[in-house]
């Protein structure tokens, strides 16, 4: 790897500053040679690499949809120098085996650290408790075990997962849906628009029920749970009183949630199907507020990639899910820094700091400062364009942000040093 020198970048809001990169760390700019490669940053903003804690990669199993090298790419192209894998993949990610062979796909592909997440049950079949230990004491260290995609909806379960856990120091990240009241048929938020279309719709109580209890089961084993892709209000406010309370939870927003409605979906476009369904305007700001004071801990993509012949059927029919890793920052910026609710330390928080604090990733969401990882994403604050769905990294189309103006943010990322992506 050659030296790279990125000179007058702005440390959001800590001053401006020169960054010299040598051997995957950064370096003293003094020591900066005549030869190096020198990157003008007049006018960027520097943020750790974004770390992404919910990704679908499909691989192994769906490499129609996406591979490690397609997502990983995409990644990069969004500014993340790390994302952690799902374990929905075929076969599930539910051994020391399968954990190891997610790592070293990640490996291979080389634009970003991938981290698997085990599966919390075998199989994700909500039955049996997956080889959690075997998976934490592996040489991959899994630290996030998700069965995302179903809930835990056993508390018994649920409960023996977290005292499970708790020994090293591990987190359940939880699809919060009652399969119950969210009946197997809802494909989106019930209400006024699922009345209008006829489409079975579940309430927001069937994702802060779920939530409500998950608290309770923190408390009582002291262990840690994360609560994916929060989208309902009710969901803040259960978050709100459990963090005053010192519960062990955190929690994180999907990008689309923080900016599209429900009434996207009027248009039967199933692109707009998603799991949790978009929700009506009051529950968008609430998650914008819940973002912006941190009740809610972190931005997350749960991109997720879908072959044409998956997602293109009538509403009801089509695969759940959307892509997100190339938007996610352009999305933010729309949201919270355009409209002065976060500041860009912000979002280095949101989008970095913390999300490698929930994961323990030691080498990520470092300070920008001489002897740590060179992990960096060069962002432009004022930069626009139409996102073009074909125009992507990513195999899959499935992309709710097509022929929409939004901020085109990342300039360039560097991911141990390497430059992974550069406009």
């Amino acid at each position: 790897m050659n030296d790279v020198l990125i000179t007058g970048a702005d440390l959001a809001g800590q001053g401006r500053a020169d960054l010299l990169i040598r051997d995957g760390r950064l370096v003293d700019p003094a020591d900066a040679g005549v030869d190096v490669e020198r990157m003008d940053a007049d006018g960027l903003i520097a943020l750790p690499g974004l770390v992404d804690l919910h990704t679908h990669l499909r691989e192994p199993g769906r490499e129609d949809a996406e591979t490690h090298d397609s997502g990983t790419r995409a990644a990069a192209r969004g500014g993340f120098t790390a994302v952690l894998a799902m374990a929905n993949t075929t076969p599930v990610t539910d051994t020391a085996e399968a954990a190891l062979h997610i790592a070293a796909l990640g490996r291979q592909a080389g634009h970003a650290q991938v981290i698997p997440v085990g599966a919390v049950t075998k199989g994700l079949d909500g039955a049996e408790l997956a080889e959690l230990g075997l998976m934490a004491r592996s040489a991959v260290q899994v630290r996030v075990f998700s069965d995302d995609g179903h809930c835990i909806s056993d508390a018994g379960l649920m409960r023996r997962a977290l005292e499970y856990i708790r020994a090293f120091d591990g987190v359940i990240a939880q699809h919060a849906q009652d399969p119950r009241l969210a009946g197997a048929h809802a494909c989106c938020h019930e209400g006024e628009v699922s009345g209008r279309l006829g489409l079975p719709g579940w309430p927001p109580a069937a994702e802060s029920t779920i939530v409500a209890r998950d608290v309770q089961l923190a408390a009582l084993t002291g262990s840690r749970v994360h609560v994916c892709h929060v989208s309902t209000a009710e969901t803040v406010d259960v978050l709100r009183w459990a963090k005053a309370r010192g519960v062990k939870i955190t929690a994180e927003v999907t990008p689309h949630h923080l900016l599209l409605t429900t009434d996207e979906v009027l248009g039967y476009d199933p692109t707009f199907k998603v799991n949790p369904p978009l929700r009506p305007e009051e529950h968008v700001r609430a998650l914008q507020d819940g973002l912006a004071d941190g009740t809610i801990d972190a931005v997350a993509t749960d991109h997720a990639p879908h072959a044409r012949h998956d997602k293109q059927h009538a509403f009801a029919e089509a695969a759940f899910g959307m892509v997100g890793l190339e938007s996610a920052l352009a999305v933010v910026v729309e949201t919270m820094v355009d409209t002065g609710r976060l500041s860009w330390s912000g979002v280095a928080q949101r989008t970095s700091v913390v999300p490698a604090r929930i994961a323990r990733l030691s080498g990520q969401g470092r300070p920008l400062s001489v002897g740590e990882p060179a992990n960096v994403t060069l962002v432009d604050p004022t930069a626009r364009a139409v996102v073009d769905a074909d125009n992507t990294a990513s195999l899959s189309r499935n992309n709710p942000w097509h022929g929409r103006e939004l901020p085109d943010p990342v300039v360039a990322t560097f991911w141990a040093g390497r430059q992974t992506y550069r406009r």
